[in-house]
């Protein structure tokens, strides 16, 4: 049997650079590189078998193994989960510093995979530098934090151990149905040991990816389910995207004339403007699509999990009797809210369903109400787009510090309002452009307001709605289509949780825009907190006051100031006016841009007749937080319990 002597550094690498992914007869490369910010724990180990050959595989130098690996998790995404960016670091904080990104990309079923080295297998220097000690266990170092946000996790403790973990890993990155973070764990020492490994082990592997076919009885009975409904309605999730199935589930919609709406992930695989697509819903989603929910009685569920944000903490459900059919590529997922389970693959699922059901000539008696609905959300659209901040302007929010939009004006003589912003950046950036989001109350605008008919142009993480995954996972989907602009949609609190991956962008040469919606805090939990009858505690960011408290003057932060010291082309909005010059500058920059836009508090969307279920207090002097606590209650008699 032929043997290559090499180190296991050397053998991982030369594994990577050999796998390929077959997905509908298309054969392309799955691992694209390796990021990584070296430290002491494999600079010498992996690291010199990626300065001695990297292969075809591309290096990328991370500013923060977060951001880092939120910067691949967006590129695989972008990508549709078929190509990827392995992630390597140091032992200790190095390593710590992903779990955060593996937690996201198990979420949302995205393929990332970590490569965090160890501390010693032989235990001789122990404890070796930024090592953990648990004297009860000696086998555990930080690496063992990432079981739980992984789908696959592994030690090689010695070189030969390295072949079956990475085929297992492999086995998982590629699975659709299990597809999430992959960590192996590479101790320090065995990196550099030698081994004879065969030379089969680096042969080129090409994983499939499979389009499975439900189980005939299951799709039968998900048919006969549709042909008794009256008024179904079909919600669009991430798998009808990563399947690639967006047309065909917009032929099934018109051919039984069955209304569909959009979760967050599953934004932008069907066109926006598709005239029975009603757009978002959910606790997050709009008119138009929470009004037909509430009458349906029956949900089909493509490709989505059921967040509590998708179903409105169980409750936007209410029909009388309504049943669930889900489609999912997960039996896991698709045994959720009693459904009528359809495993498979998306797309071959609504081609199967529909061939069933075109026998029986079925029709819904939806008839105009789907259009009805998108008129009236339509005129709502040109009142959120309309509002101006001028001055004396107050939100429709009652819960709200009085002091705070006086305070908010004098800080950052801004007055932009959320919505309109949004409505005048949709309409100046490229139609096919790629939008970056996913946390704060950015999400829930976007879900309402983004329209697009360009495929996959709408890039949300909202299963861990991670903030600082912004402007990394635009970088990551810059990366993967460089031929489109891409917009990082971050508020300031995200920005000053984790921006540093826009030193990368610069450094690459990559130019990514971000739109930083600065509301002088954590806005979106400012209203939370507020609405539920909390003290605006530590939500807005001011100086600490002479009483003590974090209720002293606004601070003022200059965001294009700090984005510009890194290179940045920078501007500052305080007016529709200005974002609008910013906007059309900004597309013919040539290097990552930043415009701070001055946003005013209490200007985003609410509910839209949805209910989302947060745990408040039973017991509170604050009347407001008295109603909250009834509201809850009464809303938990009509909601599903499980």
């Amino acid at each position: 049997m032929p043997v290559i002597r090499m180190t296991t550094g050397q053998a991982l690498v030369r594994f990577l650079d050999n796998q390929y992914v077959l997905f509908d007869g298309r054969e392309e490369k799955f691992v694209e590189g390796y990021a990584a910010i070296f430290g002491h724990g494999f600079v010498v180990g992996i690291g010199q078998a990626l300065d001695a050959n990297p292969g075809r595989l591309r290096i990328y130098m991370g500013k923060n193994e977060q951001g880092m690996a939120h910067m691949a998790t967006g590129f695989a995404k972008q990508h549709n989960r078929r190509r990827i960016i392995a992630c390597g670091s140091s032992i200790g904080p190095g390593a710590a510093n992903m779990v955060t990104a593996a937690g996201v990309a198990t979420v949302n079923n995205i393929p990332l995979l970590l490569l965090p080295s160890d501390t010693f297998a032989t235990r001789q220097p122990d404890p070796v530098l930024q090592q953990i000690e648990i004297p009860e266990n000696l086998t555990v170092t930080t690496n063992d934090a990432f079981k739980a946000v992984c789908r696959y996790w592994d030690r090689v403790s010695r070189p030969e151990m390295l072949m079956t973990a990475l085929i297992n890993a492999m086995r998982v990155l590629t699975d659709p149905a299990a597809a999430g973070a992959v960590c192996v764990a590479m101790p320090q020492d065995v990196q550099g040991e030698a081994w004879d490994f065969p030379d089969y082990f680096f042969a080129r592997r090409t994983h499939l990816i499979p389009r499975p076919i439900p189980p005939e009885e299951e799709l039968r009975a998900a048919a006969d389910m549709i042909a008794a409904s009256r008024k179904p309605i079909l919600v669009v999730g991430g798998g009808v995207r990563y399947s690639e199935a967006g047309e065909a589930v917009a032929e099934f919609c018109e051919r039984f004339s069955i209304p569909m709406a959009e979760t967050q992930a599953g934004k932008s695989a069907v066109k926006g403007g598709h005239p029975l697509n009603l757009g978002g819903i959910g606790a997050t989603g709009n008119l138009a699509a929470n009004r037909l929910a509430a009458e349906a009685d029956l949900v089909i569920g493509a490709g989505t999990r059921f967040s509590d944000f998708t179903t409105a903490s169980k409750s936007l459900f209410r029909y009388p009797g309504v049943k669930v059919a889900a489609i999912n590529i997960s039996r896991f997922h698709a045994m959720k809210m009693d459904a009528q389970q359809v495993v498979g693959d998306a797309r071959a699922a609504i081609t199967g369903l529909g061939k069933l059901l075109a026998a029986s000539g079925y029709k819904s008696a939806q008839g105009d109400a789907p259009a009805r609905a998108k008129a009236d959300w339509a005129a709502e659209m040109r009142r959120l787009s309309s509002i101006s901040c001028v001055p004396g302007f107050e939100p429709e929010v009652a819960d709200r510090d009085p002091r705070s939009l006086d305070d908010f004006r004098k800080a950052t003589a801004g007055a932009v309002a959320e919505t309109a912003a949004l409505a005048l950046i949709r309409k100046i950036i490229p139609p096919d452009a790629i939008v970056v989001g996913a946390s704060g109350s950015l999400p829930g605008d976007m879900q309402r307001m983004w329209e697009t008919d360009v495929r996959d142009s709408y890039h949300m993480e909202y299963g861990y709605s991670c903030m600082g995954y912004e402007i990394a996972a635009a970088l990551g989907a810059k990366l993967a289509e460089p031929g489109r602009e891409v917009y990082a949609m971050a508020g300031d609190g995200s920005y000053l949780m984790l921006h540093s991956e826009l030193v990368t962008a610069i450094q690459e040469g990559v130019k990514i825009n971000v739109l930083l919606f600065d509301n002088a805090g954590f806005g979106c939990i400012n209203n939370l907190q507020m609405s539920k009858g909390v003290g605006s505690l530590a939500t807005e960011f001011r100086k600490r006051s002479p009483g003590g408290g974090l209720d002293g003057e606004m601070l003022r932060i200059d965001y294009a100031m700090s984005a510009a010291g890194y290179g940045a082309r920078t501007y500052t909005a305080r007016t529709l006016e200005q974002l609008e010059t910013a906007l059309t500058s900004a597309l013919v920059d040539t290097v990552s841009t930043l415009i701070d836009i001055k946003t005013l508090p209490k200007t985003m969307t609410h509910g839209y007749d949805s209910w989302w279920h947060v745990g408040v207090a039973e017991v509170t002097a604050s009347e407001k937080g008295r109603e909250a606590y009834r509201d809850k209650v009464e809303h938990l008699k009509q909601a599903r319990l499980y």
